[in-house]
Parts: C-alpha cells; structure tokens; sequence
C-alpha cells in the first residue's frame, strides 16, 4: 500500500523561494548572479555580535532551554524598545519570544483561528501567511492593496468582508512584497474596525526599523486598552543581520499569549537561548550600527530609484521601501512567473513573481533590492533592458 501524505498540506504550494533557485543554470552563469529573490541582508552581523555570540557559545548557561516564552531580560528590553519607538505602554509580560517571525505568525493565528474561520489578508499578501492560513484550514478574505495607486488597503473593504467567523485581520506594513509603509491613519482606522468587531488586528512588522521616518509606524500601544485588539509580530532576522538564528516576537495581551505559550512548546519548546542573547546585546549595543543599516538600505533604494529613470527601461516601479521594490513588468502575454524564470535562465537576474502573492499580481515582480549594493542597480536594469527584447511583445 502507498504512504498517504495529508491533504491539506498536498494542495499547498511549494515553498516559493526553494522554487526560484530551480529556475537558475547550474555552472552556466558566468557574469555574475543577481540575486534579489530572498530577503536576506548582504552584510555580515556586528563585528561586536560575532564576539559576543562566540563568547556565549562557551557559557554552560546558554546551551539550556528558557522559559517558552523566552529569557526574562530581553522581555524587559524588547519591552522598553517599542514602548520607546512607538512612544506607548508595554509590560514585560506583554512579550513572547519566538523563533522567528514566521513562528510569531503561526502560533498568533493558531491561538486565535481554528479550520472555518476567516482572516482578512490584503493582497498582495506575504506567502507565508496564506501557506499557513492554508494549511489550518482558516479562510482567507482578501481586499486589495494595490488600486489606483494606492499601496494600501482600506478598513471600509475589509468591513464589508467581516462576520462572525472572522478572527483577526492581519496587515504586513513596512509591506512584504511591495515595500510599501502604510499610512497611520489608516493602521488605526484597521484597528478601531478590529476593536468594533471583537477581532484582533494583527500586524508584521519585521521591517519597522527600516521605515524612511522616524516617526512611529502608528499609535496603538499608546492607546489604554491595546493588549484586548492588537497584536504585533517582529523579527530581529533583519534589523542585526542573523537571519540563520531565528528569534522573533510576538507582543500582546495575556489572553492571547496563555494560549500561544501551549504552541511555542509543542513547536520548539522555546527560542534558542543563544539567539535570544544575541538579540539583547543587539537592542543594548548596536543601535549605532543599526542606524547605519538602515542608511544603506535607503540609499540602496534611491540608487534603485535613479536606475528605474532610465528612459529604455520599459519595467515600471510601483512601489519601493524597506527592503523591497514592486515592479510592473512590461509582457501583457506573459504571466509573472514565466517573466521571472526567463530572467533567472537567460539574463541572470533571480526574483519572485507577482502570482506568488496573490490573485491578480501577474503583472508585478518582486524585488528584494536588500541583497545588492548600490552599485549594482544600473546593472540591473542593464539586464531587465536586455530582456525586454527577448521576451516578447510589450505592453
């Protein structure tokens, strides 16, 4: 008899980022990928970092497991973090380490949803979260973030999708695809929607530190009853460089982390200890470092900005920030994903397409500008240029 495999997971997509490496030639390229596929910092941690993980690699301490819901100094300092940057009221016992964003993702949607539910998701959406809505069996009620550009979603489309098997509604802002950073106004116009319906308005914020403003994203945790509404999901993947340590957050109210420490214990136990102590020297030495980071990733995405003037350029940029741009590739016959693999095969240059993030993105790329240096963008568009020949009729 044939293994069976559940069903659930077998209707789901293959993981959209181990996909685009197929599309490359192995051996053939010989000028030099361009890799703007996954978003992952090109640079190396702190200098500083690497010492202190290498020092806490040989403390007895830190090969033991912690409390599920992480050590209790980087609760405090993570803590005093956003209550300083969002200027708002956060308790220690407000935190929840995790092992990573995506970890925040799945146990904050599992302490809330269960199979029959509904989630409000815009699209385009992070893939990530649609594969795990997916596979929890949780509805997902899209509203569009992307008309007559605007690069965000409206409360007044997602009210009408609202009923009594909605759970939550999440928002990705700075936006993973499009980069874009979503207006306050209307992050708190999503929330009061939230509050009046008896959901949770869940956001990602794992690019908050790379906003062009230092102005707070929104006000929520400056209003009194926040814990009952919102709940925040970061990662310090990004913002220290240390994506392979996995260690992420989730900050909200009692009700939903009592239920979202049961998961974190079934999925890992808890975060590794190194990587939670890694993540507290991060927040009490290198905000100097990360401010500089944050520069780079800005003028990254001004030279990309200055690259997409070029007039023979037919590829059109929607959409930039953080770590992404969003573009209108240029072939009405062609779908996204046939866009992208003939980039991959023909031109070397490795990104996602619009489709991997929802209905209706045939028409987009992403582009993960993070993983390349300045100097880069005008070869970039030197390639998507050389393209436009070969791939068929434009627009």
């Amino acid at each position: 008899m044939a293994l069976s495999v559940s069903p659930a997971i077998s209707r789901i997509e293959a993981p959209p980022i181990a996909e685009a490496m197929t599309w490359l030639r192995p051996g053939e390229c010989n000028r030099g990928l361009l890799n703007l596929c996954q978003a992952v910092p090109s640079y190396a941690p702190a200098e500083a970092l690497q010492a202190e993980i290498a020092r806490l690699a040989k403390d007895p301490e830190v090969h033991l497991y912690t409390d599920i819901h992480g050590v209790p100094e980087l609760h405090t300092a993570l803590a005093q973090h956003m209550a300083a940057d969002y200027r708002g009221r956060i308790s220690p016992d407000n935190v929840s380490i995790t092992s990573g964003c995506n970890q925040a993702f799945c146990a904050a949607i599992m302490a809330l949803a269960q199979r029959g539910d509904n989630v409000v998701l815009p699209s385009p959406y992070y893939f990530n979260h649609q594969m795990w809505l997916d596979m929890l069996g949780v509805e997902k009620r899209l509203v569009p973030a992307f008309a007559l550009g605007r690069t965000y979603p409206l409360p007044e489309d997602a009210a009408p999708l609202i009923n009594d098997r909605t759970r939550a509604i999440v928002l990705c802002s700075p936006n993973n695809p499009t980069g874009a950073i979503y207006p306050a106004s209307i992050i708190e116009a999503f929330y009061d929607l939230a509050k009046a319906s008896g959901i949770a308005l869940i956001i990602d914020e794992t690019y908050k530190d790379f906003r062009s403003s230092p102005d707070p994203l929104h006000g929520l945790f400056a209003r009194p009853d926040w814990q009952d509404t919102f709940v925040q999901l970061y990662s310090f993947s990004k913002v220290f460089s240390m994506t392979g340590y996995r260690v992420g957050s989730i900050i909200a109210g009692s009700k939903v982390l009592a239920e979202a420490e049961k998961i974190l214990d079934c999925m890992a136990i808890c975060a590794p200890q190194i990587s939670q102590r890694a993540a507290l020297f991060g927040l009490a030495e290198l905000e100097d470092w990360k401010r500089g980071k944050a520069r780079l990733m800005e003028e990254r995405r001004e030279a990309l900005l200055a690259a997409f003037e070029n007039p023979a350029l037919s590829y059109r940029l929607v959409s930039s920030g953080a770590y992404f741009a969003y573009v209108m590739h240029p072939f009405s016959r062609l779908a996204a994903k046939a866009v992208a693999m003939r980039l991959a095969g023909e031109h070397d240059v490795l990104c996602l397409p619009g489709s991997m993030f929802g209905p209706e993105q045939d028409s987009y790329l992403r582009l993960a500008f993070a993983n390349s240096p300045a100097e880069d963008m005008p070869l970039l568009v030197e390639r998507l240029i050389e393209s436009q020949g070969p791939l068929g009729t434009t627009r």
